[in-house]
């Protein structure tokens, strides 16, 4: 990514040194010379300022005809097309039907390529260059202007470079969407297998023997899955991911019975701190898993959160075998997306760190024989989002 913004200033600066010159200054009375280059900078970086966003979405039709028009007045040309490898996307000013002739030679050459304008035809000359994204040509920047010079190939080169930049950092926003997305869905997949078949398999048990207590089961089996299966933004509040904690917790209670406890101890000022999506459930999955395995009498799991100041501290601690810090260990460094990788404490972990940096990772102590604690801190202010 810094190569790709790095490219970027680059381009606006030898944008800023020759093409705006070309039109914001003719027809004008007379400016004192560092004014002149004072209001050229501006008008620079507010016209690439405005064709920017449209750019960051893709290269389609939507984003090319939104950022055409202010890519011609950075030029300062007659007229400007951005074509795809296949089709001409946009166009603003009188152009012609060579543009898809010229969109191809260019992306035969991939290299700017000179059009001079003919006798017989048009006539505006036109520069094309190939607009790229990780090092892959997609389409193609055009500029048409009576006078094609070798400073305006030079100028519409690096205008394409700077197109080709912002279309490389959407390109990125749109993998870290997708990364996110799979993160999400191998969190959700890690929580199938290893609970929605025994809490059905519990609230059939109570259908005939108490049909009261299998609704009631039911509808908080209902409330958990539709959390955990919606459609999430990466954060929420830790009132509503404490409130899935609490009806996981019902479900396994009424698996367990008496073999389980738990507690919640929560401050309330704290409820209202924005939190990854399904940062807490997973802990305490973990701790519920790690926590009865082997246990011949009843097991606890205590969740506590703490007003640290700026932070609120989570702690899910159970009273279970414990395992060796070795064993804990290896289970963060795990891949996330793997099966049974830590019943998600590594994705938790993971996210954590991209969140909020590595820093905020999670700190498991345990032992053999002295039961896990899991803690996780969380700032009170949403830094970013996943």
């Amino acid at each position: 990514m810094l190569t790709t913004v790095c490219v970027a200033l680059c381009s606006l600066t030898f944008i800023l040194g020759f093409g705006l010159a070309r039109a914001p200054w003719r027809g004008r009375t007379a400016v004192p010379e560092g004014h002149r280059a004072d209001d050229a900078t501006y008008t620079a970086l507010h016209i690439a300022a405005m064709a920017a966003p449209a750019l960051r979405g893709g290269l389609d039709r939507d984003s090319a005809r939104k950022a055409v028009r202010h890519l011609r007045i950075l030029l300062g040309t007659s007229a400007v097309a951005i074509t795809s490898t296949d089709a001409a996307l946009a166009w603003d000013g009188p152009c012609t039907d060579d543009v898809l002739t010229y969109a191809r030679a260019t992306l035969a050459a991939g290299c700017p390529q000179v059009f001079p304008g003919r006798p017989d035809g048009p006539d505006l000359g036109a520069v094309a260059v190939p607009l790229t994204v990780d090092g892959t040509v997609v389409g193609v920047l055009a500029a048409f202007d009576g006078e094609v010079s070798a400073a305006l190939v030079r100028t519409v080169s690096e205008v394409g470079r700077w197109v080709s930049g912002q279309l490389e950092l959407a390109e990125l926003d749109a993998s870290r969407r997708r990364a996110l997305e799979a993160e999400m869905r191998a969190l959700r997949a890690q929580i199938s297998p290893h609970f929605v078949y025994n809490a059905l398999t519990t609230i059939a048990s109570f259908v005939r023997t108490n049909p009261r207590r299998a609704r009631e089961l039911l509808l908080d089996f209902a409330d958990f899955s539709r959390y955990a299966l919606r459609r999430a933004h990466d954060f929420t509040t830790l009132a509503d991911e404490l409130t899935c904690v609490d009806r996981y917790l019902l479900l396994e209670r009424a698996r367990f019975g008496d073999k389980l406890r738990f507690s919640m101890q929560v401050a309330p000022e704290v409820l209202p701190v924005p939190v990854p999506f399904l940062c807490l459930q997973p802990l305490v999955e973990n701790a519920i898993k790690h926590g009865m395995a082997g246990r011949g009498g009843p097991g606890e799991v205590r969740v506590v959160v703490r007003d640290a100041g700026p932070e609120a501290h989570i702690t899910v601690e159970d009273d279970g075998a414990g395992m060796d810090p070795e064993c804990a260990r290896r289970m963060l460094d795990e891949d996330p997306a793997r099966e049974g990788s830590g019943i998600g404490l590594a994705n938790v972990d993971l996210r954590m760190r991209q969140i909020y940096g590595d820093g905020y990772g999670l700190v498991v102590e345990t032992a053999l024989g002295a039961g896990t604690k899991v803690r996780l801190r969380v700032p009170k202010t949403q830094l970013s989002s996943l």
